[in-house]
């Protein structure tokens, strides 16, 4: 079963959401034609990169049954139970800038990260 957490619960989430990566991340749901309501941001880890994990976001029109589930300014972001281990703690942020513009994640729990900032180790 799903839990949520909304911004006025004053609890923790397992993740928290810059209020630039929030509205950049509505704008594109928006630019895509999907419905806020139901639909939301994925954030989860993979295997890959020479830092042996990477992170992987995308967009997805319902959770999964046992995703936590966190609201951030509008947006509902699906964590499933294995990446929440790797990125409980986390702050989502979005940054544009001269080298290009993208989402960030800044993750207390990693140990280290390969030269291009592409992976991660705990």
């Amino acid at each position: 079963m799903s839990s949520t957490a909304e911004d006025s619960d004053g609890g923790s989430h397992p993740v928290q959401v810059t209020e630039q990566a929030a509205e950049e991340a509505l704008s594109l749901m928006d630019e895509q034609g999907m419905d806020v309501d139901t639909g939301g941001l994925r954030l989860y880890v993979q295997q890959g990169g020479c830092a042996g994990l990477s992170y992987g976001m995308r967009f997805e029109h319902e959770p999964e049954e046992d995703d936590q589930i966190t609201a951030h300014k509008g947006l509902r972001v699906f964590v499933d139970p294995a990446s929440l281990n790797y990125v409980e703690g986390s702050v989502l942020d979005y940054e544009g800038g001269l080298q290009g513009a993208g989402f960030h994640v800044e993750n207390p729990n990693v140990v280290s990260e390969c030269g291009c900032g592409e992976s991660f180790r705990t």
